[in-house]
């Protein structure tokens, strides 16, 4: 069990240990929750280290998850949690595991997990991707959160003023959320495994457009292309399409040298006031 210091250290607070051969327990941080359950980003990272562990006991040699994807069709809760990893295949260029998280003999969570080994390089090859043009740490919008947003405490976001006048009130017609992020649990640094936690750390793009209570990820797909550079990493959000009470999002997240080290999709649940009729 974590002691109080290391509570919020991402790297203890999702760490696994072996109990059999492809089986691993958890203990779900009450830190990293939003709403009372924990993090659909934090969730990853815990099931990503369940991967990892799993396909190296197996024989595999990669060291990182390079893409992860999700599927929350359960509740999970802070507290014990067992994992169970079925590793499909182990390869040269990449290999493949699939992760389960059970809470009380209830899968809640799954996820498929690329692993590979990323070059870390100069530069990449080809970028088409660009960095959003944000203010100066200094002139954006520091976020707390609230009460019912644990992930504040170690997670700070330096929201674009363009894109957070939601918070009083405003609603636009753009379905984008533009942020500086650090993470700030005691070690401080962003890296291959941690950006899959970053990877669903915005407010939600549905905000400026004026949505209201929780936007409940359903699946969330998480892609690490680089290893980061820099305490600070740019963040763009957007609404690709809201249709019925679902979303579409899309996430960029580059790091201080412009580069894109990491990018996500998700399909959410959202909610929209009822427009009084005539």
């Amino acid at each position: 069990m974590p002691d109080a210091i290391d509570a919020k250290v991402l790297r203890v607070a999702a760490s696994v240990e072996p109990l059999a051969e492809g089986r691993y327990r958890a203990q779900l941080s009450e830190v990293y929750t939003v709403m009372g359950h924990p993090h659909g980003g934090y969730l990853q990272s815990v099931l990503a280290n369940a991967a990892l562990a799993g396909a190296s006991e197996a024989g595999a040699t990669h060291l990182h998850a390079g893409a992860v994807t999700t599927n929350y069709f359960g509740a999970s809760v802070p507290g014990e949690a067992d994992l169970a990893v079925t590793v499909r295949r182990v390869g040269r260029g990449a290999s493949f595991a699939h992760v389960v998280l059970t809470q009380e003999q209830r899968p809640v969570v799954e996820s498929l997990v690329v692993l590979v080994t990323l070059d870390d390089g100069d530069a990449p090859r080809y970028q088409d991707a660009v960095a959003p043009i944000l203010p100066p740490r200094e002139e954006c919008v520091a976020s707390t959160g609230g009460s019912e947003l644990s992930i504040a405490s170690v997670l700070e976001q330096r929201l674009d003023p363009s894109t957070a006048a939601w918070r009083d009130g405003v609603v636009h017609e753009r379905g984008e959320t533009r942020a500086w992020l650090r993470l700030d649990d005691g070690e401080g640094r962003w890296d291959p495994w941690n950006l899959h936690f970053a990877a669903d750390a915005m407010p939600p793009a549905t905000f400026p457009l004026g949505s209201t209570g929780w936007v409940p990820t359903l699946q969330l797909s998480s892609y690490v292309r680089r290893v980061p550079v820099g305490e600070w990493l740019q963040a763009r959000q957007w609404c690709v399409v809201i249709a019925g009470d679902l979303v579409d999002e899309r996430l960029e997240l580059f790091d201080e040298r412009g580069q894109l080290v990491a990018s996500s999709s998700q399909l959410a649940m959202v909610r929209f006031p009822q427009r009084e009729r005539p």
